[in-house]
C-alpha cells in the first residue's frame, strides 16, 4: 500500500469516525420556594414543596396527590384567574392576578412550522392546565417569624383597564391586613425581558425581615430531542459554580442542588426558547435546581432566594429582578447580557465545547447574511473565505500530494527492487520524500482541517434560532431541517412517504442536495488515480455513498455546506496539480466507470 493511500484511508477513516460518533449523540413546583433560612449560617435547605400546588410559604407541605385532578384545557385553567393583558411587537399572553405569575405567553414572532399559517408557539402555560410552565416572583418570611407574605391564592389589585407593555407598566397592590402593603411592578421592553419591582411598606410598630425570591417551575417532564450535543433542561450560572447544565434525569436523581451565588441567572431551556431569573448582578441569593414528586409527574424548579431585606417600621424597602422569556436569539441574549451585566448569559444558547469557534463562526455568518439576504448564500460565502484563510495550508498539502503522484514511478521501481524488505523499501522512500521536499503526512490535513468547521457549523445550523425556518433556494425552506425530498418517490411525483418502511425508512429520505454532495464528494475522489490494490479501489468507490445515506439526514445547510466545499477543493486541487505538472485523473476515472474493459483474447 503507497504512503498516499494510506494516508487518504486514514482520512477517511477518521472522517467516518467523527461522523458515526457524531450520529450516535447527535440522537409541579408552584409557588414560593420552602427555604428556612438559619439566622447565624444564613444557608438553604430544604426542596420546593411538592403537589399539585405548593403551599404558602412557611406552611407545611401536603402529601403528594394521590390521583391526578380532572384535567383543564389550557382556556379554562386561564380562566380560573382574573387577568391583565400583555402585548408587546414580540409577544402576547396575561399575569394572573391571583398569586401574580406570568404563566401565559406566546411569542408572536415564531410558528410551530415552516407554515406561517400554523400556529405560534406557545412558551409559557398555568398551573392545572397542559404542560405548566410559569415564572413567579415573591417573599418569604425570616426564620421563625410569621407574617403573612402573598402567597399562590394571594388576589392581587390592578388598576382597572390596565395592560403591560413596553409603555405602560403593570402596577400591583396587596394589603396583608396586618400592617405590611406589598406593591409589585412590572414592565416589559419590547422583546422577552420582564423587569419586576416588589415593594412592600411596614406601617406595624416592629421591623420585619424578608426574603425576597423568584423560581420558574415547569410541571411534568416536556417531550426532549434527545441530542447529546444539545443540551435541555435546567440551566443557570452561579458564582460560585460557573455554568450549570442540568438534564430533567439527572436533577430527578439527585433531587436537589443549591449554589451561593453574587448574581447569575438560572432558568429552564428548550432547544430554541428559554425562561430565566434574574437576580441583580451585586445580589447575594442561594440558587437551587431541584425536582419533585407531583402526583404521577415530576416536577422540575429553578429558584434562588435573597438575603434578608428589613423594614423598619413607617418605611418601606424593594427588591427587584428579570426574567427573560422568550427565544434565544443571539443578537438579544448577548445585549441583555452587556446591557444588564448577566453573568455569561450567552451560554443560554448552547455552543458547546467548541464555543471558541461556534459562535465566531454564526457572527461571521449572521454578518454576511445581512448583506446578502439569504443564510444559505451566507454559508457558500463564509466557505470561500475559510477556503481562503487555510489556502497555504491546504496548497502546502496538495502540492504534496502532486509531488507524490510525480515520483509513483520511481516508488514502484523500489518495490520492484526490494520486494518483502520493508525496512529498506521505507528507507528508499523517505530518501525520495527528502530529496523531493514530500511531506508523506501533507494529504490528510485538507480532510482533518474541515472536521473542527463541520462540528462548528453542525452546531449553528443546529442550536441557533436564526436557523430555524431560514429558507435557501427552491424545495429547501428549511436550512436546519434535512432536504425534504426522496429519489425512491421519485422527489415527490409518487404519492409516498418512504420513511414510513419499517427499519430502512430513514435511510430512503435520500434527497437532491445529498446526491449532489455524494456526486461531488465521489468527484474529488476521482481526482486521484484508482489504486491499484482491488480492496483499496473498493473501498474508494462505494465512499461517496456510504457517505452520502450517512449525511442525508443532516441539516441541509450542513449539506450544501459540504457539497460546496467539495467543489471548491476539486477546483483547487485541479489547479494545484496542473500547476505541479501532474496529470489530473478525473476524467480519465470518469471514463473507466462507464467504458467496460477488453477482456484478452484466448492464446
Amino acid at each position: 500500500m503507497t504512503s498516499e493511500n494510506r494516508n487518504m484511508i486514514l482520512a477517511i477513516v477518521l472522517s467516518m469516525a467523527v461522523l458515526i460518533a457524531w450520529q450516535y449523540f447527535s440522537g409541579s413546583f408552584g409557588g414560593a420556594p420552602q427555604h428556612q433560612q438559619q439566622a447565624a449560617q444564613q444557608t438553604q435547605t430544604g426542596a420546593p414543596a411538592a403537589g399539585t400546588e405548593a403551599p404558602a410559604p412557611g406552611t407545611t407541605a401536603p402529601a403528594p396527590a394521590t390521583a391526578a385532578p380532572k384535567a383543564l384545557s389550557r382556556a379554562e385553567a386561564l380562566a380560573r384567574s382574573p387577568r391583565v393583558a400583555i402585548e408587546t411587537p414580540s409577544v402576547i399572553g396575561s399575569i394572573a392576578l391571583k398569586g401574580g405569575r406570568i404563566d401565559d405567553l406566546s411569542l408572536k414572532g415564531y410558528h410551530e412550522t415552516v407554515d406561517k399559517s400554523s400556529p405560534i408557539i406557545v412558551l409559557l402555560s398555568p398551573s392545572g392546565g397542559p404542560s405548566p410552565f410559569y415564572a413567579e416572583f415573591g417573599w418569604v418570611p425570616g426564620a421563625g417569624a410569621t407574617v403573612a407574605v402573598p402567597g399562590t391564592d394571594t388576589l392581587w389589585t390592578a388598576p382597572e383597564g390596565a395592560k403591560l407593555t413596553p409603555d405602560t407598566p403593570l402596577v400591583l397592590s396587596w394589603d396583608n391586613g396586618a400592617g405590611l402593603v406589598f406593591r409589585r411592578t412590572v414592565t416589559i421592553d419590547p422583546n422577552y425581558m420582564f423587569h419586576v419591582v416588589d415593594e412592600v411598606e411596614n406601617t406595624t410598630a416592629d421591623p420585619v425581615a424578608l426574603h425576597p425570591y423568584a423560581l420558574v417551575s415547569r410541571h411534568g417532564t416536556p417531550h426532549t430531542l434527545g441530542y447529546y450535543i444539545l443540551h435541555e433542561g435546567l440551566i443557570g450560572v452561579t458564582s460560585e459554580g460557573g455554568l450549570h447544565e442540568i438534564k430533567y434525569k439527572d436533577i430527578a436523581d439527585r433531587k436537589s442542588e443549591t449554589f451561593p451565588s453574587v448574581g447569575g441567572w438560572l432558568g429552564i431551556t428548550d432547544k430554541y426558547w428559554a425562561a430565566t431569573v434574574i437576580p441583580g448582578a451585586a445580589e447575594k441569593v442561594q440558587a437551587r435546581f431541584s425536582a419533585a414528586q407531583n402526583g404521577n409527574d415530576l416536577t422540575y424548579q429553578t429558584d434562588f432566594l435573597g438575603d434578608a431585606v428589613s423594614v423598619a417600621p413607617g418605611a418601606k424597602a424593594s427588591t427587584d429582578g428579570r426574567l427573560f422569556a422568550g427565544a434565544k436569539v443571539v443578537q438579544l441574549v448577548d445585549g441583555y447580557q452587556q446591557q444588564y451585566n448577566i453573568d455569561r448569559f450567552d451560554r443560554l444558547i448552547d455552543w458547546g465545547w467548541f464555543y471558541f469557534i461556534t459562535k465566531p463562526l454564526f457572527l461571521v455568518i449572521d454578518w454576511i447574511y445581512r448583506f446578502v439576504g439569504n443564510f444559505g448564500v451566507a454559508i457558500l460565502v463564509v466557505t470561500v473565505m475559510l477556503k481562503a484563510i487555510f489556502f497555504p495550508l491546504a496548497n502546502k498539502s496538495y502540492a504534496s500530494m502532486a509531488k507524490m503522484k510525480a515520483v509513483q514511478p520511481e516508488i514502484q521501481s523500489l518495490r520492484e527492487r526490494y520486494g518483502d524488505d520493508r525496512v529498506k523499501l521505507q528507507q528508499a522512500m523517505m530518501e525520495i520524500y527528502k530529496k523531493e521536499k514530500i511531506n508523506p503526512v501533507a494529504g490528510c490535513l485538507p480532510i482533518l482541517i474541515q472536521i473542527p468547521v463541520f462540528f462548528a457549523l453542525y452546531k449553528v445550523l443546529f442550536v441557533t434560532i436564526e436557523m430555524r425556518h431560514a429558507p435557501f433556494f427552491g424545495w429547501i425552506r428549511d436550512l436546519s431541517a434535512p432536504d425534504p425530498t426522496t429519489i425512491f418517490n421519485l422527489f415527490g411525483l409518487i404519492p409516498w412517504d418512504p420513511g414510513q418502511v419499517p427499519v430502512i425508512g430513514h435511510f430512503l429520505l435520500l434527497g437532491v442536495w445529498p446526491i449532489i454532495m455524494g456526486c461531488t464528494m465521489w468527484a474529488q475522489m476521482k481526482l486521484n488515480p484508482a489504486p491499484p490494490d482491488p480492496t483499496q479501489k473498493m473501498i474508494f468507490d462505494w465512499m461517496p455513498l456510504v457517505f452520502t445515506f450517512m449525511l442525508a439526514s443532516f441539516a441541509s445547510g450542513l449539506v450544501i455546506y459540504w457539497a460546496w466545499n467539495n467543489t471548491l477543493s476539486v477546483i483547487q486541487q485541479s489547479i494545484i496539480m496542473r500547476k505541479n505538472g501532474v496529470k489530473i485523473e478525473l476524467w480519465d476515472n470518469v471514463r473507466s466507470v462507464f467504458v467496460r474493459k477488453k477482456k484478452p483474447k484466448a492464446g
